[in-house]
């Protein structure tokens, strides 16, 4: 059966973005393209004449059964098997695809998104997301529409987590008896995973948001929404909180008082914690540009050099690849234990995080306390031409102005949306009320720019 050619250029100049295919289910998103994406993955991934292995999982959108049946149509129809996970953690994709030496994984998730929207991203069999020239190939591939040969197979044993809820476990620290933990899943993958992986670790947990029903994946909780769970902690008088994403792949947590510990105070207190044991290689942790400056504050005073990557999980991967470093991750709650994951994994991130607390019989707060958060403020700026944005110097200019009025004390970074005629605008400075002028005089300047 020959692929649909024409699909591709129907959609924008770049199928692929930051994290796989993205969009509203039946608008950017469609049946036909999963399917064409399934048939194009077969060819460019396929060594040999073995039949490529595709480990397949998605979370907990209703869309995400059609796009399931699509993609395992594709795959199966261009020569290729499929062992189905159902609905598990993108990280639990990703440890299973290395694990049982499959061809790739690939993941049905819009992450972080709301539930109209999915996507598709796959992993190498490394368990690495797949680089941008194979993601280009499978573009042309689509494009090309070529013919295909001997049906694969839909594999009749269903793919057994267990395994990767083992290895999460091994990495505990200490364990977490008598911790009272309240869990955000975020009505997403993690919803029968991180809950009684916890009580299997000893602590003692409370569920939250843990009842998908296809519409309700990040609604109004999660990790876009830490405060629900910093608040659910207070009330339930407990020790931490967890909130994880639809798609399990970052965590950020709460403390004892209600406070949210963001992405940035985990990666500093657990940078500091690998460094004391040894552990952080050459002494260097990756992060973007969107990090906090309390957090290379922080870094500094430990002898700790920090390497800044664009903002992404991937690009953090990149940096932490190519520099040979263990540990990365972003202020949304990404982190990437290199020695033990190949991608963010929010499941790993609360096992470490927590047990640290544990096993220095600290509280989380104390943990947190490692770097001092800057007051951020972010502001978005609609445009008419966020292209010129490198080339308009005045905006540049005005930045350095800004810079220069806070001395050391903030800083000014603006950077243009990868999928939005919009250019953000991020400040820190000692105080909101200092970040937010220059911000909205920030904002100003790029108005005026690019209108």
């Amino acid at each position: 059966m020959g692929g649909s050619a024409g699909t591709l250029p129907s959609l924008m100049a770049r199928l692929f973005g930051t994290d796989g295919v993205r969009g509203v289910f039946g608008r950017d998103l469609t049946t036909e393209i999963a399917r064409d994406l399934g048939r194009a993955a077969v060819r460019v991934l396929r060594e040999g004449e073995a039949a490529p292995t595709f480990v397949i999982g998605r979370d907990t959108r209703a869309s995400g059964v059609a796009l399931e049946g699509a993609l395992v149509d594709g795959i199966v129809q261009a020569g290729g098997d499929v062992a189905l996970a159902g609905v598990v953690p993108t990280p639990a994709v990703a440890f299973l695809t290395a694990a049982h030496g499959a061809t790739s994984g690939v993941v049905i998730s819009a992450s972080h998104n709301p539930p109209e929207d999915n996507g598709i991203k796959f992993f190498g069999w490394r368990g690495f997301k797949l680089p941008d020239r194979l993601e280009d190939e499978i573009e042309a591939e689509i494009a090309r529409g070529d013919a295909d040969g001997p049906a694969g197979r839909l594999l009749d044993e269903p793919v057994d987590i267990a395994s990767y809820l083992d290895h999460v476990a091994s990495c505990v620290e200490a364990p977490l008896d008598g911790m009272r933990v309240v869990v955000d899943c975020a009505n997403g993958a993690a919803s029968r995973f991180t809950p009684p992986l916890f009580e299997r670790l000893g602590a003692q947990v409370v569920a939250i948001h843990a009842d998908p029903d296809g519409s309700n994946i990040n609604v109004g909780c999660g990790a876009l929404h830490p405060e629900v769970v910093a608040e659910a902690v207070v009330r339930n008088g407990a020790d931490a909180g967890v909130a994880h994403d639809g798609d399990a792949d970052r965590a950020l947590f709460a403390d004892a008082e209600g406070n949210v510990i963001d992405g940035d105070q985990v990666l500093a207190a657990c940078s500091v914690a690998m460094k004391e044991r040894g552990a952080l290689d050459g002494d260097v942790v990756v992060t973007t540009v969107m990090s906090n400056i309390g957090f290379h504050r922080a870094m500094e005073e430990h002898g700790i050099r920090v390497i800044s990557a664009a903002v992404g999980d991937r690009y953090v991967l990149e940096q932490m690849l190519e520099q040979g470093v263990a540990l990365g991750g972003e202020q949304s709650g990404h982190l990437i234990f290199r020695d033990d994951a190949t991608t963010g994994d929010g499941l790993l991130t609360a096992v470490r995080f927590l047990s640290l607390a544990a096993a220095r019989g600290v509280s989380v707060a104390e943990l947190a306390a490692v770097m001092r958060r800057f007051p951020q403020v972010l502001v978005n700026v609609e445009v008419a031409h966020k292209e010129r944005l490198e080339e308009a110097y005045e905006i540049w200019d005005a930045v350095r102005e800004h810079e220069a009025e806070l001395d050391g004390s903030g800083r000014v970074l603006v950077r243009a949306s990868g999928t939005e005629p919009i250019v953000r605008v991020m400040v820190e400075a000692e105080s909101e009320e200092l970040a937010r002028g220059h911000a909205d005089a920030m904002a100003g300047a790029i108005a005026s720019a690019l209108a």
